[in-house]
């Protein structure tokens, strides 16, 4: 199988690009590299066609050029927070983008699709473990990009024939274990490579928020290591390259942990104190989120390999002080 990986030169996208190839799928990395890294690209055993998504004629003919059978989507924006103060620019990105993809996937009769969804598309829990049936009710403009192309999916499926799996991610983290692949961000938005950050002695971690109505005040949220969202990928390509139904999983460990007790793995991984202090809230941050990920187990035999939450950390902690500098270094 051809497989595009639109954004393959990401942080998640990069992963599942040597997911892949370990799977014996032909990769094209289409990535315009503006959060991507080249070195990436270029180092991973897949083409590389750097263009726009919104770029439609392009995407058509790298489509074409390389006889692309399937297409996993990863390339949009990711900050809940610049969603807020800049909701046009995630519209324009992550929907308009999303469905330049699947308008040129249906003229060239590409019929498989994989796309990168979000927790973000259910907003403040109205229960908790989360499952797929809960209502989608986002409270910031990146959730509600996630959710408007999770939307879409169902007409391009019934006018193309497109099918699809849409994988709802909670908190992706970690790093590859063979330590060539990680996560390199510019900022870095997340809380574990932030908090490493701060043992390793690059700055201060601002823990956003004590006041929450949680065990220690701090956020909640369920951490899924990177390499176990990849396999997810490759599992819901296979299901679609089977002739399975389109669906819709959530992608969790199904345990939620504070930041908080990030910061007190990240503490014991590297033996070092992580420097912190108390910023205010961030806008749209639920007070906590955290995944059934029981469907996805039961329909396509996904099964985590990096559970428990010091694991995640130690992967994520030896490719961040090996590459101080990120992939620049």
């Amino acid at each position: 199988m051809s497989v595009l990986v639109a954004g393959g030169a990401g942080y998640i996208g990069s992963h599942a690009v040597k997911a892949l190839r370990s799977a014996g799928h032909e990769v094209v990395i289409y990535d315009d590299l503006s959060a991507g890294h080249r070195s990436v690209a270029e180092r991973a055993d897949a083409a590389l066609e750097i263009g726009d998504i919104r770029d439609g004629a392009r995407l058509a003919d790298v489509i074409r050029a390389h006889r692309v059978t399937a297409v996993m989507h990863f390339a949009a924006l990711l900050s809940v927070g610049d969603s807020v103060t800049d909701p046009a620019g995630y519209y324009d990105t992550n929907v308009t983008g999303a469905i330049s993809v699947l308008r040129a996937m249906a003229r060239a009769g590409v019929r498989q699709f994989v796309f990168s969804s979000s927790a973000a598309t259910f907003g403040h829990p109205l229960e908790t473990p989360i499952t797929e049936d809960h209502p989608q009710l986002p409270i910031n403009a990146y959730g509600e990009t996630k959710l408007a192309v999770e939307r879409a999916l169902p007409h391009f499926e019934r006018a193309y024939g497109i099918r699809w799996m849409a994988l709802r991610y909670f908190n992706a983290a970690g790093a590859d274990p063979d330590g060539r692949l990680g996560e390199d961000h510019q900022p870095e938005l997340h809380v574990i490579p932030r908090a490493i950050d701060a043992a390793l002695g690059r700055g201060e971690f601002a823990i956003y928020g004590d006041d929450y109505e949680t065990p220690d005040g701090t956020c909640l949220r369920d951490y899924v290591h990177v390499t176990d969202l990849a396999s997810a990928h490759v599992l819901a390509l296979d299901s679609l390259g089977a002739g399975g139904p389109s669906a819709a999983y959530n992608l969790g460990n199904g345990r939620p942990v504070s930041v908080r007790e990030v910061v007190a793995a990240v503490e014991h991984v590297t033996g070092r104190p992580v420097l912190r202090s108390v910023a205010p809230r961030r806008p749209g941050d639920p007070a906590v989120l955290f995944a059934s990920s029981d469907r996805i187990k039961r329909a396509l035999g996904w099964k985590p390999s990096y559970e428990a939450l010091e694991v995640i950390v130690e992967t994520a902690f030896r490719w961040r002080e090996a590459h101080p500098g990120g992939y620049q270094a």
